[in-house]
Formats: structure tokens, C-alpha cells, sequence
């Protein structure tokens, strides 16, 4: 009896092993080998997105679904630090897809910044998507009406490495300042608004698609505040920074009276080199020719026509490539 129960258990470990040679299973990054075509097995696929408060996460849930509905992958969005963090992620193998402002984008791929004398290169572009408007919120009670009245107070600048980080510094900077000259915290979106809610802190400088979710639940119990960037320091700041281009906060955004001048930059998906040529592709054409399934405010900005605006020298992903040509897009 022994006898026979060690054969069946030694049949079924080689039964197993055979099966999962069979399957092409992979533990190189957690992605499966793509085969050929569209055809292939489903795939588990990673998409890093941002913060829970941001407008990365929650788009990206709706992005990811749409994905997964229409093509071989399953895609599990993730939350991040964002930008900058996504991009080392992909650097490092961990992840397939992922969100990032296009100026650390290009940041990343060239080198500068904080990827200084290190730059990835086996990141591609898929798209841009929305503007991601750079806001400086505080609040009525704090009594800044200006970037210049933000010296000497306590200050979030973003999330260590983040885009929003790069974003604070290039508004300090064109204004003849300095993190030195405030109190500078390095905050997510969330921790920024409960540190404004409960007087920790006195503003903070939020880059995401409006409206973001932390300063609209900041402004359910706050007269919210956006501070506005004067005509000509925009206009000092597009012009050393050209990635960047002249935003408004709609009046009504998070309750405020008046459309508000500022700055924005992009949001856009980004792939490794090693994702299949075929599934971007299929995964591109799912998510512009679905678009109306998409909900969330910056659906309406996510169109074909707009998809290579602010990629610069990036370089497109063949599948990408391959679904504009198709579309009659170029840059």
C-alpha cells in the first residue's frame, strides 16, 4: 500500500511539472510569454498608478477594466507614489504598464532631474491622456493669496520623488524661490489635504487632472482656495519648461467663485520595451474605442486626436505606433 501511494504521489509531481513546462509559465516579472498575436493566453499584467486621493488610481481602475474586458489581459491597477516611482518600477522589471506625468517621462528617458546621469531606457509611450493642472491649495483662513505669501509657511512640495515634487520647485523657482524659503513637507495628496484640514500645514502644491479627490474632500468642510500663477511667471516658466502649458481651475471647481490662471502638464501611460507589440496594440485600440465607458471627468480629454500631444522625442511603443498609424494620427 505504501508502495502504490508513493507512485501516484511521484505521478502526479511529474504530471504537474509537465503541465506548467507546458504553460510557459514565468517568474521573470510576472509575465507570462505573450506567444504570437492576439490569440495567446490570458495575461496578469501590472498598471502603476498613483495615490488613492489623485486622479491616477481611480482612472486607472476604469482604464484596467475596459483593458481587461476587451482583450487577453488582466490588468491589476496598482497604487504608488507616482510618476517618478512608476518609472523605477518599470526600470526595475516589476511592473508592465504604468501612469506618469510626461515631463518625468521625459526626465526619466533623458537622464535629468532625478534620474541625474541614470536614465531608463526601456520604458515606451502608449499615450497622453489629460492635463494634469499643477494646484496650489490652501484655504481662505490661511490668508495666502500668492506664491510669494507662501514664504515661511509650512508647506507639502509632494511626495518624495514625485512629479508634483519637480513641479513645486520649477513654480518656487520662477518666483525667485526655493524650498529654503518655506517649510517644505514631502506629502501625498491625502496626507496634504488632512494636513491643510487640521492646521499641520498651510498649502500645498497638488499636480493632478481636476477635480482631484482630496481637495474636493477637503473643500466638503473648507472654503478651498486655489492660488493663482501670474500671467508672466506662466509665461517664464513655458518658456524655460516647455512641457508645460497654461491651465484654468473652472469656477465651481471645489466651490471657488472664479476661474483660477495656473499651469498643467500632461498625464500619460507608459509600457516596457518587453510588453508584446500585438497586446499594446490590442490594449490601445481597446481603450480609444471605449472611451465612452469611462466616467470619470477626464474621460472626455482621453480622444485619439490629443494621444500624442506632449511626447516630445519619446519614443512610441510599436503596438501604440501601430494603432495611431491606423487611426490616422502622428505627432
Amino acid at each position: 500500500m505504501k508502495k502504490s501511494r508513493f507512485s501516484l504521489l511521484f505521478g502526479t509531481v511529474l504530471m504537474t511539472a509537465a503541465i506548467t513546462a507546458a504553460c510557459g509559465e514565468s517568474n521573470d516579472g510576472g509575465t507570462a510569454d505573450t506567444g504570437e498575436g492576439s490569440g495567446s493566453a490570458s495575461q496578469d499584467l501590472s498598471l502603476l498608478t498613483g495615490g488613492t486621493g489623485g486622479t491616477y488610481y481611480p482612472l486607472g481602475g476604469q482604464i484596467a477594466n475596459i483593458i481587461s474586458d476587451q482583450t487577453d489581459a488582466k490588468i491589476t491597477p496598482q497604487t504608488t507614489g507616482a510618476s517618478a516611482e512608476n518609472m523605477e518600477t518599470l526600470r526595475a522589471g516589476e511592473a508592465e504598464l504604468a501612469f506618469s506625468q510626461t515631463d518625468i517621462a521625459a526626465y526619466a528617458i533623458e537622464g535629468k532631474e532625478m534620474f541625474e546621469g541614470d536614465p531608463i531606457d526601456n520604458v515606451q509611450a502608449i499615450a497622453s491622456l489629460y492635463p494634469e493642472t499643477v494646484q496650489l491649495v490652501t484655504t481662505a483662513k490661511s490668508g495666502i493669496k500668492s506664491v510669494e505669501d507662501l514664504e515661511g509657511k509650512t508647506v507639502s512640495v509632494g511626495a518624495p520623488g514625485s512629479g508634483a515634487y519637480i513641479n513645486a520647485m520649477q513654480v518656487l523657482e520662477i518666483h525667485g524661490m526655493s524650498d529654503k524659503d518655506i517649510k517644505a513637507q514631502n506629502l501625498s495628496f491625502d496626507e496634504s489635504t488632512d494636513g491643510i484640514q487640521s492646521g499641520n500645514i498651510d498649502a500645498a502644491f497638488i499636480t493632478a487632472g481636476t477635480p482631484t479627490g482630496a481637495v474636493e474632500a477637503l473643500s466638503a468642510q473648507n472654503d478651498v482656495v486655489i492660488i493663482p500663477i501670474a500671467d508672466d511667471k506662466i509665461q517664464e516658466l513655458v518658456e524655460k519648461y516647455p512641457y508645460y502649458a497654461e491651465d484654468t481651475v473652472p469656477s465651481g471647481t471645489y466651490k471657488i467663485k472664479e476661474d483660477v490662471k495656473t499651469v498643467a502638464v500632461k498625464a500619460m501611460l507608459v509600457a516596457s520595451k518587453d510588453v508584446d507589440e500585438d497586446l499594446v496594440y490590442e490594449m490601445t485600440k481597446a481603450l480609444y474605442e471605449n472611451t465612452d465607458q469611462i466616467t470619470h471627468a477626464k474621460g472626455e480629454f482621453i480622444t485619439p486626436e490629443t494621444a500624442l500631444e506632449g511626447l516630445g522625442d519619446m519614443e512610441l511603443h510599436p503596438g501604440a505606433a501601430k494603432y495611431f498609424e491606423e487611426a490616422g494620427v502622428s505627432k
